[in-house]
């Protein structure tokens, strides 16, 4: 089966599983996938699996990897998609984003609390999905959803605590992003081997490679969240700077000490505009976006998501895998270097 037809075969999976869902959340839960309008009209649309479905592929994958047929893994790849959506339905409550995938965003056209339920519904359902494959692997799958679900709203804290402290360290910022992003892929590269009743040490390594490629992710995004194209992002121009967001080029911009460090740190502790501001300055977030480079955090989150991909690839290296699912895992986590949206 090609990826583009396991991808297809994960969204009908997908379809057929929020569809057990009562009515009212069905609703919601079609509109953030791009299924259906606000009204509940078919949209002509599928933004479901944003990253280009890569922790679906990554869950397929590692079934493969394991020895067992890519099919194992769907109800791997449903969980974490489920999964996924939970955390940016309710990170976009959180954060007062109002837009995502090129439409508004769930609460701000249902309200703040069906958001959160519909969020925590499909959290739910990932669980169910993973148990519904008559084997004993399934508890192991649900386990390790759980794990990764402690550690997502683990990292989640982190990141809102960062937003109350006038700085934080690289390293406060990777630990951050190893919970918040690393968890999720590294669970989505394991899941379908567990699923598949692997060795201890073959879900090891997977799950070294996923929270590695995980961090390489989450590097990319940051950079897209200042430097993204909106046309191709989904989301506004310099959103995380408008944030005031100590996202890690920010970070390692400010860990420099220079002139350059010194103007962002000062602006940083500036208070944002109201969520209601009618015009954003966006001249002043360019030349923040400017302060960023010029202090070097542009160019070394980049080489430090080169660095993280280059250690997942070291985490298959002689590990018992299938070969064929390996190359492909190497090949998925160097196509997420540079990447525009």
């Amino acid at each position: 089966m090609t990826a583009v037809a396991e991808l297809v075969s994960v969204g009908s999976a997908l379809r057929a599983a929020v569809d057990r869902l009562e009515p009212s959340t069905w609703a919601i839960a079609a509109y953030h996938f791009g299924w259906v309008d606000p009204s509940g009209r078919p949209s002509g649309s599928d933004v479901a699996g944003g990253g280009k479905g890569v922790r679906a592929r990554l869950a397929l994958l590692s079934a493969r990897a394991a020895g067992a047929p890519a099919e194992v893994g769907l109800p791997g790849a449903v969980a974490v998609e489920l999964l996924h959506n939970f955390s940016l339905m309710h990170d976009d409550v959180m954060d007062g984003d109002v837009q995502r995938r090129h439409r508004r965003t769930v609460w701000s056209v249902f309200g703040v609390p069906a958001a959160i339920l519909t969020g925590s519904a499909l959290q739910s359902l990932a669980l169910e999905v993973v148990l519904d494959p008559p084997t004993p692997t399934g508890a192991a799958a649900a386990d390790l959803l759980g794990r990764t679900t402690r550690a997502l709203i683990g990292g989640q804290f982190e990141d809102l605590a960062f937003e109350r402290r006038a700085s934080v360290t690289v390293a406060e910022c990777l630990e951050m992003a190893a919970g918040k992003t690393g968890a999720l892929v590294s669970c989505s590269a394991a899941v379908g081997a567990v699923l598949a009743g692997a060795p201890v040490d073959t879900v090891a390594a997977l799950e070294a490679y996923g929270e590695r490629v995980g961090l390489a992710f989450q590097l990319e995004d940051d950079l897209l969240g200042i430097w993204g194209d909106p046309a191709v992002t989904g989301k506004p121009a310099l959103a995380d700077l408008r944030a005031r967001k100590k996202s890690l080029p920010v970070a390692a911009a400010l860990a420099t000490g220079g002139p350059a460090a010194g103007r962002l740190r000062r602006w940083l502790a500036t208070p944002p505009p109201p969520p209601d501001h009618a015009v954003d300055d966006l001249t002043e977030l360019r030349g923040i976006a400017d302060l960023v480079e010029e202090a070097g955090g542009r160019a070394w989150a980049a080489a430090e998501a080169r660095r993280q991909v280059e250690l997942g690839e070291q985490a298959l290296d002689g590990a018992p895998v299938d070969p064929g699912a390996a190359a492909e895992m190497v090949a998925l986590a160097r196509s997420l270097l540079g990447r525009s949206a």
